[in-house]
């Protein structure tokens, strides 16, 4: 899940380059709109991923 997070942010960061830059500038309320999202979806999953309880690995015979 944090892995998905990360990937939303990087997402996130080189939409708001583009859009931010005035590279695309058409697109930048769009760029804008998605970092925001994509910032909000990361904060998230960071969050649920520091909330969830550890799981120990069902497949380690012996180490119960």
């Amino acid at each position: 899940m944090l892995r998905s997070a990360i990937t939303c942010l990087v997402i996130a960061i080189i939409a708001g380059i583009f859009g931010f830059g005035g590279i695309a500038i058409a697109s930048a309320g769009i760029a804008q709109v998605i970092f925001v999202v994509f910032l909000i979806l990361f904060a998230l999953s960071l969050i649920a991923g520091l909330l969830a309880e550890p799981t120990r690995p069902s497949g380690i015979r012996g180490l119960q």
